[in-house]
């Protein structure tokens, strides 16, 4: 069952209303975080120093490792966490100040929690109508009825108000959980690992079906993940979590070919760090004089990615083993010891123990000062 009806064609720009189809959900605005802390009692500062502006409409993965505030983060925008200082502001509208605190439930903000906390008691539509309230800020009346059928219908589900959500599939139940946060009509939508609870197939129809609806309501949203491809795909920006600060924010492509740090090269996208020597724009590698991104002098890591060499007719490599992943083929070779990776198409004509040469096939190279430096 497809997630929306007809797309509407886009004005190019990121939309203040969010319309789909019939539907007016309400206003959108930027999220903007300043110099958050925070740490539990007796336990290390989980957030230090955080600061992070969300443009409205825009969609920016939170990604890091477990245990690098990225949750608490998430809900200390939402109202969940009271941070220790700092400020955060909604649509200009500030919710956490030092003289400032705007409770949950007054933030105009919607939350798809993990385990996506549907009520296993009430029907699908009760599920949705359960954060609905009685009025509106302006004190209009709201028509429940209407709110809960056209959130259903938002997110394709409309015929399945009275099942309750045993019945349904987990692709399912995920769109009940989006329905609900989006019916009170909020300014922006926190979503917190999302797609954790699906096998690999699932997660991606699901992830996909969610990157369509956020585009095409406009909502400005923020979700936690620590998969690095769901990060890319879902993100018009990534912000980078480690050990409670944000390290990195950038477009996808950005970040996967610049990483600000050695241990962002690591963390993000698949690639290693060979040992090569710099000469200036020059660096001597075990696959060959390359051009550097930013002139270097000495010992130096090279951010090598596995899309960027090529296998070739040769003697200076041998194959370890081939990783198969049908699109493509994980080649990983030893040059001169170290260990290299190289994509491939999906059918390398090598196997293990074989010998082959190997060319780099970039235009350049990032390099970080060599680690015992």
């Amino acid at each position: 069952m497809p997630l929306l009806g007809p797309k509407r064609k886009s004005s190019g720009s990121l939309p203040m209303k969010m319309d789909v189809g019939m539907h007016t959900l309400g206003t959108t605005g930027p999220i903007d975080v300043e110099s958050i802390n925070h740490r539990y009692v007796g336990a290390e500062e989980v957030l230090i120093d955080v600061s992070l502006h969300v443009p409205a409409g825009c969609t920016v993965a939170l990604l890091g490792p477990s245990g690098c505030g990225k949750t608490t983060l998430l809900r200390s925008i939402a109202g969940l966490e009271r941070p220790d200082s700092g400020s955060i502001s909604i649509d200009g509208r500030p919710v956490v100040g030092p003289s400032t605190w705007i409770p949950a439930e007054r933030r105009r903000v919607g939350m798809v929690f993990q385990d996506w906390a549907l009520f296993p008691h009430m029907s699908v539509g009760k599920n949705v109508a359960y954060g609905l309230r009685r009025n509106e800020r302006d004190g209009a009346t709201i028509d429940r009825s209407a709110r809960v059928a056209e959130s259903l219908e938002l997110v394709g589900l409309a015929d399945l108000a009275d099942r309750m959500p045993s019945t349904l599939s987990g692709g399912q139940q995920q769109r009940v959980a989006l329905a609900r946060a989006l019916a009170p009509r909020p300014q922006v939508l926190l979503l917190d690992e999302p797609f954790s609870n699906f096998d690999s197939g699932l997660r991606s129809a699901v992830r996909s079906e969610v990157h369509r609806l956020l585009h095409e309501v406009g909502i400005t949203s923020i979700f936690v993940t620590h998969d690095q491809e769901e990060a890319f795909v879902l993100g018009d920006q990534v912000a980078v979590m480690q050990e409670g600060r944000i390290v990195q924010v950038d477009i996808p492509q950005a970040l996967y070919e610049s990483p600000a740090s050695r241990w962002l090269a690591e963390f993000v996208g698949d690639g290693s760090l060979y040992a090569g020597i710099a000469s200036g724009a020059q660096v001597t590698t075990p696959v060959g004089e390359l051009s550097l991104e930013a002139p270097h002098r000495g010992p130096v890591d090279v951010l090598l990615r596995p899309e960027q060499l090529s296998l070739t007719d040769g003697n200076s490599a041998e194959v370890e083993f081939v990783e198969f992943y049908g699109h493509d083929s994980m080649v990983h070779i030893l040059v001169d010891g170290q260990p290299v990776r190289v994509r491939t198409g999906p059918h390398p004509d090598v196997r293990r123990g074989d010998r082959v040469g190997v060319t780099f096939t970039g235009s350049s190279v990032r390099a970080f000062a060599a680690a015992d430096q």
